[in-house]
């Protein structure tokens, strides 16, 4: 009796580690459970103590082992990855992007306590790695193309784009347009706002990459050092502008350089690793997200369960909590673009949470105290010069009274800042385009505007023909309906549609119009 029953453990244990025939009297659906359970045992164990061989393998590692496995009994873990990797590299199965070189031991066949194995997690994988970059490759884009647009909105031509001298970096010189008027409110709202939202995803994704940021060794090929130094290029370049932009939002120049000549540069190195790991990486991303629909993995609720006994979150629950960091951060952000009840939550933006009073009762960038402006400066004595730059012109001096008694204009305009805040006020005033008429120019080329202040790197600011001359381009002397603040720019103040906030010179004492 007992040699029998003996030799039916025997045939029970071959049926369930090496696919040999069920012995009669046991239940098929049962031992295939026990049988598939006992395959991802062995499948986790290989991935916990040699992370690397599941990484060659990408999504299909399990697909592959179980069927590898299947009809093979354990012998090691040891065994089972040496034996599964080497079959694998004979079927021509690994990832095509996996630098192993022919004859080189495998560098992932060291202990378990190896300090790498930190780095392994079951939700790790090439399927979540491309679809947090399919996310950034969609948002990046977007923020490259709005912080260059917003490098063009500063009239690089006139020479008061920062940083100035860019050598072969310059790009092409046009006229930034005037409408929409809430163009530059769009495109640097867009790029602050998106810039911090996709912060969690950049962070996920670096998360997701990081057994490839640190496997040795680091060079392995021509092929293998390209794609790193686009790594470094893209991770390093990406985490100097998030760092240096989200100081300069918060006022705080910590680093000791100038900011706008550090940003600019320092995209330019992003940009180029980007486009490089783009066309490195582009194809395996295409491919692994073909292999598997989103929709499927939002669909499984037990995946994490069944296929790794010690994860917590399921590749569903990544992408949950990644979508929820970044909704919250646009919750902290938007206000400061959109209005209305989130302008109170938008702490991250906090340079445009000053405000005046009553009508003047919003965004104050730049008080007059700290422009050094003083009541003598402003006061009854201040006058207005307009001229022409032509030689034989002479200039044309307004007192507040004056302009006050011309035609006056009003227009709903925003106010759009570098730091992404922007707000929407109703602006009253004389058209600049009558008042170059008064100087003898009536179709300016630009138009440069001068301030009282004396300090400072915006006390002047030149405009394109096409602002100076556009119907609500205004020397504006009211605001919703009562006399500018000084803070806001009494006793006169530039504004013109789509142009960026620190260009509506305030405190204005001259404009030369140019033909």
């Amino acid at each position: 009796m007992s040699e029998d029953l003996a030799r039916r453990q025997k045939e029970l244990i071959r049926a369930l580690v090496a696919g040999e025939s069920l012995p009669p009297g046991f239940d098929a659906a049962t031992i295939d459970t026990a049988r598939t359970a006992l395959l991802r045992k062995r499948a986790a164990e290989i991935a916990a103590r040699y992370p690397a061989v599941p990484s060659a393998m990408g999504e299909k590692y399990d697909e592959l082992f179980h069927r590898w496995a299947s009809g093979r009994p354990k012998v090691s873990t040891a065994a089972d990855a040496q034996a599964f990797f080497e079959a694998m590299k004979q079927a021509g199965e690994l990832d095509t992007t996996h630098p192993i070189l022919p004859g080189q031991r495998m560098p992932y066949m060291a202990d378990a306590r190896n300090s790498l194995v930190r780095f392994r997690s079951p939700l790790r994988g090439t399927w979540l790695t491309s679809l947090f970059g399919a996310v950034l490759l969609v948002a990046l884009p977007i923020v490259i193309v709005t912080g260059l647009l917003s490098y063009s909105a500063y009239g690089p031509q006139f020479g008061q784009a920062r940083p100035g001298a860019v050598g072969w970096l310059r790009l092409p010189f046009f006229d930034w347009p005037t409408n929409p008027a809430w163009l530059y409110q769009l495109t640097q709202g867009l790029h602050v706002g998106l810039g911090l939202i996709i912060v969690p995803l950049v962070i996920a994704k670096l998360w997701s990459v990081m057994p490839k940021l640190v496997e040795l060794p680091p060079v392995r090929s021509p092929a293998h050092a390209l794609e790193r130094l686009s790594l470094l290029a893209l991770v390093g370049g990406l985490l100097f502008e998030i760092v240096t932009g989200v100081l300069n939002i918060q006022y705080d120049y910590v680093f000791g350089f100038d900011f706008y000549a550090a940003h600019y540069f320092g995209a330019w190195v992003f940009i180029a690793g980007f486009l490089v790991h783009l066309g490195l990486k582009l194809p395996l991303m295409w491919r692994t997200l073909r292999s598997e629909s989103l929709m499927d993995v939002l669909r499984a609720r037990n995946e994490a369960a069944t296929d790794a006994p010690t994860t917590t979150m399921n590749r569903r629950g990544a992408i949950g909590l990644v979508a929820a960091g970044m909704g919250f951060v646009a919750v902290l952000t938007a206000g400061q673009t959109v209005g209305g009840v989130l302008r109170k939550a938008a702490i991250l933006l906090p340079r445009g949470r000053s405000y005046g009073d009553g009508p003047n009762d919003f965004q104050v960038n730049r008080t007059a105290e700290a422009a050094g402006i003083t009541e003598a400066q402003t006061g009854a004595d201040w006058q207005l010069t307009i001229s022409s730059a032509a030689d034989d012109a002479g200039p044309v001096v307004l007192t507040r009274g004056r302009l006050l008694s011309m035609s006056q204009r009003t227009a709903e305009l925003p106010i759009a800042c570098v730091e992404g805040w922007s707000t929407t006020q109703t602006w009253t005033g004389v058209p600049l385009a009558e008042l170059a008429a008064l100087a003898g120019v009536p179709a300016p080329r630009s138009a440069e505007i001068t301030s009282v202040e004396q300090n400072g790197p915006f006390t002047r600011a030149v405009l394109q023909g096409n602002q100076a001359v556009h119907p609500d381009s205004l020397l504006a002397l009211k605001v919703n309906g009562v006399d500018l603040s000084l803070d806001h720019g009494y006793p006169a103040r530039v504004i013109v549609p789509a142009l960026p906030g620190v260009h509506n010179t305030k405190w204005v004492s001259s404009i030369v119009f140019r033909s």
